[in-house]
């Protein structure tokens, strides 16, 4: 087994560490406490090429693959998660979606602008629209509907909870065609924002990742082109857990990446502090707990690559609880979680905590 990173990946994590260094960490306390979306430093990754990392460059992307994207993903996520979620859905979820499953028409034009994260010298990224009031964890109980009218459909319905609601020029959006077929009656369509009966409603009022741009969205009769469904009729829930499957290593890098954050803030707290005549780093209370968060941030960082590497390389790597395999919907219907995935997400809450406790100790 090989755990040596290539020189082009190594390259891609000193850049990603590099910008967030110099583009995200100034003023980024301010715009999450202002929750002003950073515009400014998604257009810069753009110009890096990390808007459509594992995109064919034939549409724009770099052409990279998973494991340098999960490098990227952490080393952002340590200074600004807000940026680094906002990546990771228009990369992961509507550039990998559009990539496996879209036709050329679509490709041409909505992939290759998303990849490139600009378009006419604009900001011009993607939704993924899944979530909804009734359908959260059950993703197969979709209320928004897209009634077939010959040459296009008539979608109406609500998304909650969208990352890149208010900032999105395109949406993926899941909604029921055939009630009486269930996850098998759900359709995946590309809309514009722009178009006439999409509503952008409100903005979520958030803990955490404030500067994220979540809204509401709502549609009202909006006429959607039949050419701009994404594969077969009724391919859509199938479309949306594949998808996602993906997408769970970019917010498992993106867990990582602030507990690795949290871990070298903490660490670095503690060599300057002082207490009873030294650093406190050299009290075993408190080396202790860095070495417990040092352990947990080095298993998720394994299976994080473990995933992305799996991926790269042809292999099933949804984990255990995946509700779909081989285009079969599993026992636990609309849950799309990943064991690691949600390791990750518990070892970045942990070692947040313990960082939060290494400030108030001694």
């Amino acid at each position: 087994m090989q755990f040596q990173f290539t020189e082009e990946q190594l390259m891609i994590q000193q850049a990603a560490r590099d910008f967030a260094r110099q583009q995200c960490l100034p003023g980024v306390i301010e715009r999450d406490e202002k929750q002003q979306f950073p515009k400014e430093q998604i257009l810069q990754l753009a110009d890096l090429g990390f808007m459509g990392m594992m995109v064919d460059p034939a549409y724009g992307g770099a052409g990279l693959d998973t494991v340098s994207y999960v490098l990227a993903m952490e080393e952002i996520s340590k200074l600004d998660a807000s940026t680094s979620v906002c990546m990771s859905v228009n990369n992961s979820l509507v550039c990998y979606g559009l990539q496996e499953y879209g036709t050329e028409q679509q490709k041409q034009q909505y992939l290759t602008p998303l990849a490139r994260g600009k378009k006419d010298n604009d900001l011009y990224i993607g939704a993924f629209m899944l979530s909804e009031p009734e359908a959260g964890s059950d993703a197969t109980s979709q209320r928004t509907t897209a009634e077939d009218k010959g040459d296009h459909y008539l979608l109406n319905g609500t998304k909650n909870w969208i990352t890149n609601g208010g900032t999105a020029s395109v949406y993926l959006v899941m909604a029921q065609t055939d009630p009486a077929k269930g996850p098998k009656g759900i359709n995946c369509l590309i809309v514009e924002k722009n178009w006439p009966g999409v509503v952008v409603a409100a903005k979520e009022n958030k803990m955490g990742i404030r500067a994220s741009d979540t809204h509401t969205v709502m549609f009202n009769d909006v006429k959607v082109p039949k050419e701009n469904r994404i594969g077969a009729d009724g391919f859509g829930f199938t479309f949306a857990m594949r998808t996602l499957a993906g997408g769970r290593i970019g917010i498992a890098a993106q867990a990582l990446g602030i507990a690795s954050g949290s871990l070298e803030f903490s660490t670095s707290y503690a060599k300057t502090r002082k207490a009873f005549g030294t650093e406190i780093m050299n009290h075993q209370i408190i080396a202790f707990k860095l070495a417990d968060m040092a352990t947990r941030v080095d298993a998720a960082r394994l299976l994080c690559l473990k995933a992305a590497w799996q991926k790269d390389n042809g292999q099933f790597f949804y984990g255990q609880s995946i509700c779909l395999r081989d285009g079969h919907v599993g026992q636990h219907r609309g849950r799309s979680d990943t064991w690691w995935l949600r390791l990750c997400k518990r070892i970045s809450c942990r070692t947040i905590n313990a960082g939060c406790q290494d400030h108030a100790n001694l």
